[in-house]
């Protein structure tokens, strides 16, 4: 089978390898999407701390089950499936506490380990997700992210009747916003400096604003009322959000941090201690943020397309990095096209 190798930063080559053998508790499967995410974008400009080369990418997929091992009773072939990428101990304290996300020595397929970029991929029935019919190939590919927004929410907690505010308007997050909504939050606003994005945004049914034409604190007040946000989502991973959230927070309520920061943060403590804000974290996902994503992606509850702006073949995925770094804001999701069924 023909398997994308990712050489060193900027070069992808094209390998013949051997298609993997299947396991007594394992499934091969049939690659037919893989989104490229802006972690991706990291590993192709020799920027992601922990990836090294060579490496196979790959870790937003929807896939067509072949085979299936015989220990295996859950799969059978022709099923429609998206996989969990991450590779865990099963041992250490978050492993052993239902926080597997969090695992101490975590490796993610795509850049500790290889990821799903080939013609076949064999992995744990365990790790793999039934989508049902009305999910399409394209939108299967889009449940890891997500499972992202829906585990961010889940940090915060139940948004039912809360209103929510999200700084980022990229892919995690409009989902994050979208996600929100979905679960119920009476209000929701999203801040963007992109005008693309914010058009997109609108499209997917969110209200917008850009901090740059106009007062965020203002439209805080405006569209919240006096209250304010009960949580701000920050989605973007630098210094200049991170202090609009902790600038903006009402007193007592939540920040959830969803943005990857490349730089060490400079921020506001005396803001966050003397606010009683709590600030958490929130970093991949759990199998139940699949599940979730996936009832909410069946049930209609996100749009999907606008967020797609680019298929590329599997034998140019080198141009969908290419498209992104040409493109920039206006490249949201660039999904690798495996096989056109």
């Amino acid at each position: 089978m023909i398997q994308a190798l990712m050489t060193k930063p900027g070069e992808i080559i094209y390998q013949e390898v051997d298609v993997p053998v299947v396991g007594p508790e394992q499934i091969k499967v049939k690659m037919k999407r893989i989104g490229v995410c802006g972690s991706d974008i990291h590993v192709y400009h020799g920027k992601h701390p922990f990836t090294t080369y060579p490496v196979v990418q790959g870790h937003e997929v929807s896939a067509e089950v072949v085979e299936v091992g015989d220990s295996v009773n859950d799969f059978k072939p022709g099923d429609k499936v998206t996989i969990q990428p991450q590779v865990v101990c099963g041992k250490c304290y978050p492993c052993t506490h239902g926080m597997y996300n969090d695992c101490e020595v975590l490796k993610v397929m795509g850049f500790q380990t290889t990821g799903m970029a080939s013609e076949y991929f064999v992995t744990e029935a365990a790790k793999a997700l039934k989508l049902p019919d009305n999910i399409s190939w394209d939108h299967g590919s889009m449940i890891e992210p997500l499972a992202v927004a829906v585990h961010a929410i889940r940090r915060y907690g139940d948004v039912q009747g809360k209103s929510v505010l999200v700084l980022g308007g990229g892919t995690i997050g409009n989902l994050v916003a979208q996600t929100a909504k979905a679960m119920g939050a009476n209000k929701v606003l999203i801040s963007e400096v992109s005008e693309y994005r914010l058009e997109v945004a609108e499209k997917t049914g969110l209200e917008t604003i850009n901090p740059v034409k106009k007062d965020l604190g203002e439209k805080i007040r405006a569209f919240f009322g006096s209250d304010g946000a009960d949580v701000i989502f920050e989605c973007v991973g630098i210094n200049e959000t991170m202090n609009q959230a902790i600038k903006y927070a009402r007193k007592g309520s939540h920040i959830v941090v969803v943005g990857v920061f490349g730089d060490m943060a400079n921020m506001d403590a005396a803001l966050i201690q003397d606010h009683e804000l709590t600030l958490v974290g929130s970093a991949m996902y759990r199998v139940e943020d699949y599940k979730k994503a996936i009832e909410l992606a069946e049930a209609g509850l996100i749009e999907f397309d606008s967020l797609i702006t680019n298929h590329v073949p599997f034998k140019e995925y080198q141009r969908a990095y290419q498209i992104i770094e040409e493109q920039k804001d206006k490249a949201m999701k660039v999904i690798i096209v495996m096989d056109e069924d």
